[in-house]
């Protein structure tokens, strides 16, 4: 991969308490469908994969709901790319989640809008517009 433009980044997880009122807010907000991950024969761990495509170094990553995952971590904010992030911000408060930072300008770099889920965790929502 020498001197190729690649996605270090290949995977993410979100931990989730509620998987179910986790879900409902990234679909709403993020205007998307995740789909059933885990094994349904295991039910120490739930997933819900979003969309991505990592073949293609497409970043992609799922929410997890198992016994000591830890929830609501504000080590590392993930990023979310979106057309207006101001579309996905106002999708926020509707489903419990809270805007932490409203959309602002990072110069060259587009604008982000920093939010709370309904877990606890800490996402950014990122657009050039």
């Amino acid at each position: 991969m020498e001197n190729q433009k690649f996605n270090p980044v290949v995977w993410f997880e979100i931990y989730v308490d509620d998987m179910e009122r986790a879900t409902k807010f990234y679909e709403t907000v993020l205007n998307i469908k995740l789909e059933q991950m885990s094994d349904p024969s295991d039910e120490s761990m739930q997933m819900k994969a979003f969309p991505g495509d990592m073949k293609n170094h497409g970043t992609s990553g799922t929410l997890v709901k198992m016994e000591g995952g830890k929830v609501g971590g504000t080590d590392v904010i993930i990023y979310f790319g979106c057309e207006d992030c101001a579309v996905e911000e106002s999708r926020v408060k509707a489903v419990g989640g809270k805007i932490c930072k409203p959309k602002m300008p990072i110069g060259e770099y587009g604008f982000c809008s920093i939010v709370t889920d309904t877990e606890g965790n800490t996402i950014g929502l990122h657009s050039m517009k």
